[in-house]
């Protein structure tokens, strides 16, 4: 055992020395692979070296990383739900391998799970419920799932937090943070995110995921916050029979919100619950500021209704073909809040997108903090307009199904901001990043159709509506701005008209930042070509060497070669 760092609240916890170095050998292992096939390999021998058989490699990662979470647990299964939920971004080969995940988790022994319970309520299970059942209803990263019947007769769910568990997050943390401060030694990372600023606030998150107590909390709050939305179902919490590590909720379980057989067999439309989905998780981050952060699928269940619901959940007809329905939410553990800062950005984000106004959206990427300060704001601005112009009203499908040609010329036009990638991520956004990533993958997976487009504009009309008085302030806003505009413009015109009648009007032409990207590639290529001759040069003339017997001078060569390889690899990395 070695003593923890900075990576727990809990000082008297140890790290498990053979687990931390498994984790380090298996993701240093990933890190090298990676380096080699794309950057080594890409500045020798170019694009199709390094793209040549990527999809089988990528597999391989993501085989290999479900080897280690089935049999280690911990935050690894927490990284793979992650992943493995982000069909929008991660490609198929990673979240095939990783999909079925979260129901593959290895259960303790219920001796040892009830260790954990007598210590927590001082009793056993049956002196407390009239019924347990000791049969593990669902094995998760921190804790089981019982299933069980309080003594007044309402079924309930009992989740217990797994033993040693402390131990176990903290080792894996520990190895995170050292994998995070390796990733900071690629320039193309570090100009982008602070990793190890980004795991720090996970790692913050997942200790409050421990406090089963926080649990609680998260979900009664969320219940009073929902009282008068009868589209969602949170469970309520029995407090008599929860503590720190133990945590007793209403049996809330229907139909896991990714059996889409299920949920056509109960008669729901699923187009309609990827609609409300996402409108009831626009209302968390809009409204409360505060929103479910784990929406992976063993989180959320559909419970159909009987068909005269409609008219108390709606006040009218059912807006959607089918049964009406709740929207469960379970597991609050994880819960994201949204500062006035962020809140503003997002609004800005959300308006601009309803109205298509690039302009708008790139203000809103400013007062996000996801541009880089050296972004280059008029050439994100049309690249956004463009994108929009393409993308809008086009469902998933479409999207994915886009002419080539299209997404080739697209990508020649603005090549150079695709070179840069001038995005960072905020350090606030892991977790609404996380939620949204998940979200998208659901919402899709409902409704392989799945238009986002329609429910942003229609909620950020209704957004627009409710806020009518600031409305009415940014306009004012707005129009000020432009009078003072139209006054100073004549004033100015006459300037410029004096300036050309006297001759002293200068016009002064600078080479635009187009020219100098164009500048740059070309420095980096010529620099990377002579690096790899001599590099080249350098290792024939050891092999050479070595082959006529010179042992001591073609190993000498050998030296020489790698540092030249070094050099090459890393000046590339900088001029990048």
């Amino acid at each position: 055992m070695t003593p923890l760092m900075n990576v727990s609240k809990a000082p008297t916890v140890t790290l498990d020395k053979g687990r931390y170095l498994r984790l380090l050998m298996f993701f240093g292992g990933v890190m090298l692979n990676i380096v080699s096939w794309e950057v080594v390999l890409r500045r020798l021998f170019g694009d199709r070296a390094a793209t040549r058989r990527r999809t089988s490699r990528l597999r391989n990662y993501a085989r290999g990383f479900r080897r280690l979470a089935i049999r280690m647990g911990g935050v690894t299964i927490k990284l793979g739900q992650f992943l493995s939920a982000r069909v929008d971004v991660m490609p198929p080969a990673i979240t095939d391998e990783l999909a079925d995940l979260q129901d593959e988790v290895p259960a303790e022994e219920f001796s040892r799970m009830q260790h954990i319970f007598v210590a927590e309520l001082g009793q056993p299970p049956e002196q407390i419920f009239a019924e347990f059942d000791m049969q593990t209803w669902a094995a998760a990263s921190l804790g089981q799932v019982y299933r069980a019947r309080l003594m007044t007769g309402e079924p309930v769910m009992v989740k217990i937090q797994r033993p040693n568990i402390e131990q176990v997050v903290a080792t894996d943390l520990a190895a995170l943070s050292q994998v995070a401060r390796w990733t900071m030694l690629w320039s193309v990372i570090r100009r982008r995110a602070n990793v190890p600023a980004l795991l720090s606030e996970f790692a913050e998150t997942l200790w409050q995921e421990l406090d089963y107590a926080a649990e609680a909390d998260h979900a009664e709050e969320f219940k009073r916050l929902f009282t008068d939305d009868r589209r969602v179902y949170v469970p309520s919490v029995f407090r008599n029979h929860s503590t720190g590590r133990v945590l007793t909720l209403e049996d809330v379980t229907s139909i896991k919100i990714t059996d889409t057989i299920a949920i056509e067999t109960a008669g729901i439309d699923r187009s309609g619950a990827a609609k409300e989905l996402l409108d009831i998780y626009l209302k968390m981050i809009f409204d409360f500021g505060l929103f479910h952060a784990d929406p992976h699928p063993g989180n959320l269940f559909l419970y159909p209704l009987p068909a005269d619901a409609s008219q108390a959940m709606y006040g009218s007809a059912h807006p959607y073909p089918g049964k009406p329905f709740y929207i469960v939410f379970v597991d609050f553990g994880m819960v994201g809040r949204i500062t006035d800062e962020v809140k503003a950005g997002l609004r800005e984000a959300l308006i601009a997108i309803a109205m298509r106004d690039a302009a708008r959206i790139l203000a809103a990427y400013e007062m996000l903090g996801v541009l880089l300060p050296s972004a280059d704001s008029g050439r994100i601005a049309a690249a956004q307009q463009e994108m929009m112009n393409v993308a809008w009203g086009r469902s998933v499908p479409e999207l994915a199904q886009m002419p080539r040609s299209e997404m080739r010329q697209f990508a020649a036009k603005y090549r150079d901001l695709l070179y840069d990638m001038p995005f960072q991520v905020p350090q606030n956004f892991i977790y609404l990043a996380r939620a949204v990533g998940i979200l998208s993958g659901i919402c899709s997976g409902l409704d392989p159709n799945f238009n986002p487009w329609q429910p942003l504009a229609e909620y950020a009309q209704r957004y627009m509506t409710r806020n009518t008085s600031s409305n009415v302030q940014t306009v004012a806003r707005e129009a000020a701005k432009i009078g003072q505009t139209a006054i100073s413009l004549p004033n100015q015109i006459q300037d410029v008209l004096t300036q050309v009648q006297r001759g002293d009007l200068t016009v002064r032409l600078s080479p635009d930042d187009d020219l100098h990207r164009q500048l740059r590639r070309i420095e980096v290529a010529v620099r990377s070509v002579s690096g790899a001759l001599v590099f080249g040069s350098i290792l024939m003339s050891a092999t050479l060497l070595f082959i006529g017997g010179k042992v001591i001078p073609g190993v000498v060569g050998y030296v020489l070669a790698a540092l030249s390889w070094m050099i090459l690899v890393f000046r590339g990395s900088r001029l990048r």
